[in-house]
Formats: C-alpha cells, structure tokens, sequence
C-alpha cells in the first residue's frame, strides 16, 4: 500500500506527462503544503498557444492519469471557451491556461509564499 506522499507524487507525474504529450509549456509545481488555508497541496500550472491546444492539454492530462491510476478528476471547469481550464484532482490542482490569460491572473504570484518548482520542457 502506498502513502498519501507516494500517491500525490504518481499523480503530479502522470500530469505533467499529459502536458508534456501535446506540448503544453511553461509547466510549474506550486507546493502550497506549508501555507494556512489553502484548498489542496499543490497547483499544477501550465500554459497552451490556443483553446484546441488546452483542450487537448486537459484530454492528454484525462487520459493518461486515468490510464496510469484508474483516476480521474473531482471537477473540471472551463471548457466552454478553453482559455482557462480547471481539472481538480482534490490533492492536486491543474490550471491550463491560454498565454495571455496567464499573464493577466498571473496566479503564481498570487501563492508566491509557496515554494515554485518549474519544469524544463524537452521540446
């Protein structure tokens, strides 16, 4: 049986791979653990050119995080115009933004108290 840790590491592994499967970019881990308050542990932030790419982002993240650990998400918002795609997997939280929809919320400044992990794309 494996830990709450362990599961939550697995999880943010198979995101980030469905990211990365259709070239979502600018990726970052915002570990929100050590802050008060805070709705999950970590928000997973990324970005797509354009709303086919963040819904293909979203299916990638669907399909491989199901695939991987027969999971799927609690809650996802956004897709009626894709610039901002909410997937809520209760522990983990995947933000799919649209570039400029980014910029303007910019949300990583927001938790910026929390520690920021970014993740070098290999494309």
């Amino acid at each position: 049986m494996s830990t709450k840790k362990e599961q939550i590491d697995q999880l943010i592994t198979y995101i980030i791979q469905g990211i990365e499967d259709v070239k979502g970019n600018e990726i970052e881990i915002i570990d929100l653990r050590d802050l008060e308050n805070t709705v999950c542990d970590y928000f997973i932030v990324c970005s797509g050119n354009s709303n086919t790419q963040v819904d293909a982002i979203e299916s990638s993240v669907r399909k491989v995080v199901s695939k991987a650990l027969q999971d799927k998400p609690w809650h996802v918002e956004g897709l009626e115009n894709s610039e901002w795609v909410l997937m809520d997997y209760v522990d983990v939280v995947v933000h799919i933004f649209q570039k400029q929809i980014r910029e303007y919320y910019d949300i990583e400044s927001l938790w910026g108290d929390a520690k920021i992990t970014s993740i070098e794309s290999n494309y």
